[in-house]
């Protein structure tokens, strides 16, 4: 009977040490693994490139009343238009967003060191469709002489909205999460609108003044390439990438 009695003190004792070691210690918490970044055999890498066309009657260019603001208007000598559809002289699309919609599952990527540049000049957003991986920095500016509003208007991510006179430094923000687009427009001036592609991933392109994109250094495999545009929506292709190879991805959105 004295043995167990003995035993069951001593274990209590060593119990009690315990507790007051963990509370002296506090709470053991284990860090979180970093993350296996995925990397592209370059041996193996293979691209995607294309053009996105226009057909139909090109729409006229509709002027923007800038006169509120006088040093816009100075800016663009009198002679602002609107720039939701952009057809090149070739007869392609400008500003339109090219990624890889689906086939990268599983696969997790590095964040760019290097941020993502949005200025305001000349009271327009540049660039007006822009690309940006999760967690990267954008970069805002102000290049005019007067006071801007940045208004991302996210429904996945966080919404932000922030002013911006001249000769305030740049703004630095992320976007955590995929999503496809982000509207911004600027709360002082209506006329400034730009959009935001946001991916898991660095494979997006924008079409310029040739309406040609290319999304290189794919790993090998089977994907959903999709294209769009702020006023003619979406269009998306398979595609199969090989080895080295390079596969091509038109688009062709009508107008009215």
């Amino acid at each position: 009977m004295k043995q167990s009695l003995v035993a069951i003190s001593l274990i209590a004792v060593l119990v009690l040490a315990g507790c007051k070691s963990a509370t002296k210690n506090g709470p053991q918490t284990t860090a979180a693994p970093a993350p296996v970044y995925f990397k592209v055999d370059p041996a193996t890498a293979g691209a995607v490139e294309g053009k996105i066309r226009f057909t139909g009657k090109r729409p006229a260019r509709k002027p923007i009343d800038m006169s509120e603001e006088p040093a816009c208007v100075e800016a663009h000598h009198g002679k602002a238009y609107d720039e939701s559809l952009v057809v090149n002289p070739n007869g392609t699309l400008a500003n339109v967003f090219v990624y890889i919609k689906s086939g990268l599952e599983g696969k997790t990527f590095e964040v760019p060191a290097t941020p993502v540049t949005i200025d305001q000049r000349g009271c327009w957003f540049h660039p007006r469709v822009l690309g940006i991986q999760t967690g990267q920095v954008l970069s805002v500016v102000n290049s005019d002489p007067v006071t801007h509003n940045i208004h991302p208007m996210a429904e996945i991510n966080r919404e932000w909205n922030h002013s911006q006179g001249q000769g305030d430094p740049p703004l630095a923000r992320k976007f955590l999460k995929p999503e496809i687009m982000i509207r911004v427009k600027c709360n002082i001036h209506r006329w400034m609108h730009a959009f935001i592609g946001v991916v898991d991933n660095p494979y997006y392109a924008v079409t310029g003044a040739d309406g040609s994109f290319e999304i290189r250094n794919l790993p090998p495999g089977d994907y959903v390439v999709e294209a769009w545009h702020e006023t003619l929506g979406t269009q998306e292709q398979k595609i199969t990438v090989l080895p080295q190879g390079k596969t091509t991805a038109s688009f062709t959105f009508k107008g009215e």
